[in-house]
């Protein structure tokens, strides 16, 4: 049964909008008449590959907008509790998109609920929908359907998503205070050298004496602000731009990018043990939901985001194909750590290389967190130290040829 999203008038007068399953767009109209409401508009919930961004189709647009991790990992857990509970796969799909209140949300749900329900695979049905779920989703719940553990799968699912909401959430709130110093920071300078500075150092010009370096600097800094600050602001933001722009579409750039980022010592490392971390969590999630080794390492190979880690892992995905061990040909690409390299040889010994996975994910998840917890603890005052150290330039530039000025007078 499809969804058809609507916007009506209720009898106050008021515009309502919403999404209703039903077997055609009359039957809508029916029910909304039945609801004493008025239709306006009612259109089918089309894939985001037939939408078009136009003024028609901006409700179709709305709804086919990428899910959160938030969203995405509370969808998977209910999904997943439902089917535990014994429910069917589109009477859970219903009652999941009866639980939720936003638009774009309960419409994706109800399309994919329509596709399982014209006969399609609840995989291929969410493969419409890439926006919404990614290739380690649709191949774990591929998997789960051919072994008949979906349920089972979708918990894991859902212990995924709800780690890696959990982990971004975390970012974000300790990003909070760090930017809000510098950008507090950034803006009190500008004011400073913008308008205090020029009107306290105007009086200096009647002056017939040399005036320090640093006054002379915080006067040439002032001037350049004053004339050039608005360009330099708008080049800055227009670089930001063109660099976002470029990273999507040139792969060539991204990767160059991408290499420079992967050789300095503290990105590098981060960014390196987070790939790495989420190619054995995929890994693991598709192992236990038995793919085979081959596919699960191509899978997940495609979800790493440096694309020099990707190249290099696909490498290793050829060697493991002509017949070579997974821990050899993940060490010879040199982003894996030794203990990584030797858990998974354990893991591949011992037939479990699941588990084993899991447990290099949780240690290197683990690493880059308190790293990055000691680097914003660090972060923090270093900031202040350089707003201080900023601030008293200010003041010794201003003050400076006062004292000067005491001295001859003395």
């Amino acid at each position: 049964m499809p969804a058809y999203h609507y916007v009506a008038v209720t009898s106050l007068g008021k515009h309502q909008k919403g999404v209703m399953e039903a077997d055609h767009e009359k039957h809508v109209r029916d029910q909304l008449r039945a609801q004493h409401l008025i239709p306006l508009k009612v259109s089918v919930a089309r894939s985001i590959k037939l939408m078009q961004f136009n003024v028609s189709g901006l409700s179709e647009w709305w709804a086919a907008r990428a899910l959160s991790a938030g969203a995405l990992a509370l969808f998977t857990r209910q999904f997943a509790t439902l089917l535990s509970a014994g429910l069917p796969v589109e009477e859970a799909l219903l009652a999941v998109a009866q639980q939720t209140d936003a638009v774009h949300v309960k419409a994706m749900i109800l399309s994919v609920r329509a596709s399982v329900m014209e006969g399609h695979s609840l995989a291929v049905a969410m493969e419409a929908h890439p926006q919404a779920f990614s290739h380690l989703f649709c191949a774990t719940i591929a998997a789960g359907e051919r072994t008949g553990h979906l349920d089972h799968i979708l918990l894991r699912l859902a212990d995924y998503t709800e780690q890696q909401s959990r982990l971004r959430q975390k970012l974000k709130a300790a990003l909070i205070y760090p930017s809000m110093i510098v950008c507090v920071s950034f803006g009190v300078v500008s004011f400073l050298l913008a308008y205090v500075v020029p009107k306290m150092v105007g009086v200096y010009g009647h002056l017939k004496q040399a005036l320090p370096w640093m006054t002379t600097v915080l006067i040439a800094l002032s001037h350049g602000l004053q004339a050039a600050g608005l360009y330099l602001l708008f080049a800055f933001a227009l670089f930001i731009f063109l660099l976002h722009r470029e990273m999507k579409r040139r792969p060539a750039f991204r990767y160059r990018v991408q290499s420079g980022l992967l050789r300095l010592p503290l990105v590098g490392y981060v960014l390196k043990t987070t790939d790495t971390a989420r190619f054995a969590r995929t890994l693991s999630i598709l192992c236990t939901a038995g793919v085979p080794a081959l596919d699960a390492m191509r899978v997940a190979a495609q979800l790493m985001v440096c694309l020099p880690i990707r190249e290099a892992v696909e490498a290793a995905v050829l060697r493991v194909r002509e017949g070579g061990a997974i821990h050899l040909a993940l060490k010879n690409t040199g982003y894996f750590t030794p203990m990584s390299t030797h858990m998974i040889a354990s893991g591949e010994a011992s037939g479990q290389l699941d588990q084993l996975l899991e447990r290099v994910a949780n240690q290197q998840e683990q690493e880059v967190t308190s790293l990055i917890d000691v680097s914003l603890a660090l972060f923090e005052p270093a900031i202040i130290l350089l707003m201080g150290a900023i601030v008293l330039f200010i003041v010794l530039a201003v003050l400076l040829p006062i004292f000067q000025l005491n001295d001859m007078v003395g």
